[in-house]
Formats: C-alpha cells, sequence, structure tokens
C-alpha cells in the first residue's frame, strides 16, 4: 500500500472509530451526531427562539392581553380574582392543560389560540431545520423538554404533525418515550460503549438545564435487556439554579456534594456504579470539555476558556468502584435524544427537539448493527 493510501486508511479508520472519553464527540457507540444546536437565523432573530417553552407562554400572554382588550382576561376570571390570575406569562402548564379540559369557552379557546400559534411556528421551525445539511433525510423527530410533560405540549406537537404533513414534509413527529426529567438522565447511558457498563448496575448522570440541575443513579437494566431499553432512573435529585442564582462556583460545588450524595445512596442500595459520570449541559461541547457557546442561561461564565467541568468533576468527587470516575460531557439535547436510541432501529436518520428555556436539536445516523462492538 503506498503512503498515500496507508495515511487515508488510518484516517478512515480514526473517523469510523468512536472517539471514547472524548467531550461532543461526533461518533458515539451506535449512532453518529450528524449536528446539533443548530442555529438558524433571519432578520428578527434566531428562528428557533420562536418555538420554545418561553415563546408559548409569550403566546399565552400575548392572547390574554388581546382579550382583556376586548372585555375581560378569561384566565383571570376562572380564577375567580377579577384581575390578572398570575404573571400572564407565567401560567403554569397544568393550568392551562386544566382550562383546556375542564375551564369556559374563552378560556379554552384562548389556550387553543396559543396551541395553533406555536404549532405553526414550530412547523416553520422544523422546515427549515429539514433544509439544513445535517438534517436532509431525517425520517422520525422525537420531541422532549418541559413541554413535552403536558397535554398542551402534546396537542402543539399533533397539529404541528399535520401541518407538516399538509405540506407535504414527510418527517414523522413523536414525543419523546421517557419523563423528560429522567430521559436527560437516561441518555447518558449511551455515551459509554457497552463493555465499559459490563459487571454494572448503575451509572451517574446529570442533566443542567436554564432553571434547573437534575442529578441521577441511572439504573441500566443490562440483565433484562442489552440495548439499554430497560434503563430507568433509579434516583435523582433536583436543584432549581434559577431560584437561588448562585456563581459559577457555588453551582458545581452543589452539583458535587448531589452526585457524592447519590454515590452514598447507591452503597446503600447496593448498586454497583460503573466509574462513569455522564452530563448533558446546553450549548457547543469542545472536545476538551469546555463550552464554546450556548450555556449563557448558566449560572456565571460556563464559556470561559479556563472552566472546564469535566475536569472539575473526576477531581472532586470520590472515587466509584476504586477508580477516579471518567466524566463525559455532551450537548443536553443530543442526550435527550439518546434515551430514544432502543426504539428508532427501524429508521436510519432522526432527530431530536427539546422544547424549553430554548429550542434545543440535534441529528443523529444510527451506525450499522454490531459496529458499536
Amino acid at each position: 500500500m503506498s503512503g498515500t493510501k496507508a495515511k487515508r486508511a488510518t484516517a478512515a479508520a480514526e473517523e469510523a472509530a468512536p472517539a471514547f472519553g472524548t467531550h461532543g464527540a461526533t461518533r458515539l457507540p451506535s449512532v453518529v451526531v450528524d449536528t446539533y444546536n443548530a442555529e438558524i437565523r433571519d432578520e428578527d432573530g434566531f428562528l428557533g427562539d420562536r418555538a420554545s417553552g418561553t415563546a408559548f407562554r409569550k403566546l399565552v400572554a400575548e392572547w390574554r392581553e388581546t382579550m382583556e382588550r376586548n372585555g375581560v382576561d378569561p384566565i383571570a376570571r376562572e380564577k375567580g380574582k377579577g384581575g390578572r390570575a398570575a404573571a400572564k406569562d407565567n401560567v403554569a402548564k397544568s393550568e392551562l392543560d386544566r382550562l383546556l379540559s375542564e375551564g369556559g369557552l374563552e378560556a379554552a379557546g384562548l389556550v387553543m389560540s396559543a396551541i395553533e400559534d406555536f404549532a405553526q411556528a414550530l412547523a416553520a421551525v422544523i422546515q427549515r431545520h429539514l433544509k439544513l445539511k445535517g438534517w436532509k433525510g431525517t425520517e422520525r423527530i422525537v420531541v422532549g423538554g418541559g413541554l413535552r410533560d403536558s397535554r398542551i405540549g402534546e396537542i402543539a406537537v399533533g397539529r404541528a404533525a399535520a401541518i407538516l404533513a399538509e405540506a407535504r414534509c414527510k418527517v414523522a413527529l413523536r414525543m419523546i418515550g421517557h419523563h423528560p426529567d429522567e430521559a436527560g438522565l437516561i441518555g447518558a447511558a449511551h455515551l459509554a460503549p457497552a463493555w465499559t457498563l459490563a459487571g454494572h448496575d448503575a451509572i451517574l448522570a446529570v442533566d443542567i438545564g436554564g432553571s434547573n440541575i437534575r442529578c441521577g443513579i441511572v439504573s441500566l437494566g443490562l440483565d433484562k435487556a442489552r440495548d439499554l431499553s430497560q434503563a430507568r432512573v433509579e434516583a435523582s435529585d433536583l436543584w432549581r439554579h434559577r431560584d437561588d442564582k448562585p456563581s459559577r462556583t457555588d453551582a458545581v460545588e452543589r452539583m458535587v456534594a448531589m452526585l457524592g450524595a447519590l454515590i452514598r445512596k447507591a452503597g446503600r442500595k447496593r448498586l454497583r456504579l460503573a466509574p462513569f459520570v455522564g452530563v448533558g449541559c446546553p450549548g457547543i461541547i469542545e472536545p476538551d470539555g469546555s463550552i464554546r457557546r450556548g450555556a449563557q442561561n448558566l449560572p456565571g461564565d460556563w464559556e470561559s476558556e479556563h472552566f472546564n467541568l469535566p475536569a472539575i468533576l473526576a477531581r472532586d468527587l470520590p472515587p466509584i468502584d476504586g477508580h477516579e470516575p471518567m466524566v463525559v460531557l455532551h450537548n443536553d439535547a443530543v442526550v435527550q435524544g439518546l434515551s430514544a436510541l432502543p426504539v428508532m432501529g427501524d429508521v436510519t436518520r432522526w432527530g431530536v427537539l427539546t422544547i424549553g428555556t430554548g429550542l434545543g436539536n440535534a441529528r443523529f445516523t444510527n451506525r450499522p448493527r454490531g459496529a458499536a462492538d
């Protein structure tokens, strides 16, 4: 083999191999991450901002103001306060679900109007994503994030699916199977090759969001299914950092304390933890574990070149199974999407959208069966 051919063969082999331990890796054990955190702009700003949980709350507020100008705010009237039931952009999802099913005609109509506007925006965002090079040929999109945990979110996604069908856009929409509070933890198990999990019952996982940090023990269920389809959250701890407004140092110290408590809990439950911690975090994740951009909603400056969360966690956490834990960081939408992997075997190219504080996104191509071995 010539020197040039040998170099090409070596490069191809390196590209084909999953980069275990590399943060934000493109090639994972079972999928290739074609793209994530796509940011589509137009003259009005980021397109994804129009299909976020924040955008939905804004639509509810705008419809309340419209109806108030023409008589009375029906949500305030339902509360019987004769005024504003709550800040117009801060009505709980559970309350909107109740109004949709049990409220008066005007209140239910208001909620439906916000759902329709949001579904139109979501369908438009999906159509724009599908035109991107990394999203071409997408067969299915799973939708997760906080809005997924509500009937209003389900109806909005269903309506968006109908809009896309009318536009002859051949992509299927599905709600992510796991509860959104758990999907971002369960997906972390798919960051590690199967051989690293052999002989262990569980891993630690962290889901970092713009409002909350959730840490958990993920039971792998490998004795029931090798594809992690039986993985579940054994225990978890939630901290709503947005309420406390901590510094970055305080946030990391709290995270270390939460994980330390879960290590002790796993010991009491006689769970054999693998020395592996999977972390999902907003933003573009560099191979060295730094965050290039996209972490602006987190407490403090997480995009500093001097800040490396995986290195800090590996240093400050106690040994697990006699070893310093390996900490792997990836984008939070990627990790949440990975939780759906066991039910994506019937398609080749699929994506995830997470509707939360912002709109997270990632697109995957399944690797050939057996490629991860």
